[in-house]
This record gives C-alpha cells, sequence and structure tokens, in this order.
C-alpha cells in the first residue's frame, strides 16, 4: 500500500512530499474547491446580484432627501426589479407588512402601486422604523 503513488485530486499528477497531501499546487488546490463550490457560489451570486439590483431600484425612486416615494409596482418590474428576493419584513402597528432590500422597504398600496421607505435608524425595541408615520 505504501507503494502506490498518491496522485493530485484536480490533476491527478504523482504527488511528493507530506503524506496528507492532496494537491500538487495551490493552483489545483482551488481549482478543485472552486469546481465544488460552483453551483452553490452562482445560486447565491445570482441571488446577491438580484437584490443589489432591488436595492438600487428603490433608492432611485426616493428623490434625494427624502424618506419616501410612491411608483406603480409595474414600473418597477419593467426595470427588471424581482419581487421574489428581499432581505427582511417588517410589520408596523397597523399590521402592514413591508418587504425591505437592505435599508430600502416598499409596502404594496391600492391600486398596484407601492409606497417605497428608507429605514434611517432602528426603535428602542430594536426593530426597523419602516417612515414616520409608522
Amino acid at each position: 500500500m505504501a507503494d502506490e503513488p498518491r496522485l493530485c485530486l484536480q490533476c491527478g499528477k504523482a504527488l511528493k512530499g507530506r503524506l496528507d497531501k492532496k494537491f500538487c499546487d495551490d493552483y489545483c488546490r482551488n481549482a478543485y474547491n472552486n469546481r465544488l463550490n460552483s453551483e452553490t457560489s452562482t445560486l447565491v451570486r445570482n441571488i446577491n446580484n438580484a437584490l443589489r439590483k432591488n436595492r438600487r431600484l428603490l433608492a432611485a425612486v426616493i428623490p434625494e432627501g427624502e424618506e419616501l416615494g410612491k411608483c406603480p409596482r409595474q414600473s418597477l418590474a419593467q426595470q427588471g426589479f424581482d419581487f421574489r428576493y428581499f432581505t427582511h419584513q417588517y410589520q408596523n402597528k397597523k399590521g402592514q407588512t413591508y418587504n425591505f432590500c437592505y435599508e430600502f422597504g416598499y409596502l404594496p398600496l391600492e391600486g398596484d402601486w407601492l409606497l417605497v421607505v428608507l429605514r434611517k435608524s432602528k426603535n428602542k425595541t430594536g426593530n426597523p422604523e419602516a417612515h414616520p408615520e409608522g
């Protein structure tokens, strides 16, 4: 058994050196691990890209220096907003649920409109403030 050559898990070259060595060099080690994690990494990367895009689109709705804005749901959808992805939800005292992409959130209104809010800080209980009228 000791005479069997140990082979690199990535390229198959014979390994020299430590008995617990699995790869011939850093390139093979990185390539092997990237290949193993590529499916998961791709999924996470795509979701993160969608969240960043959603955040950017929500931020564009709110005028400079303001904390609130309104827009039609269809307008965001046409720009590529993906309503499946958001970072968290907040329910205010009235029972309304806001979906947030980081610090920007939206509340569906009547007539297919969205109220877009910027969360400035956390309140005494540690919950995010949706907007001043809360």
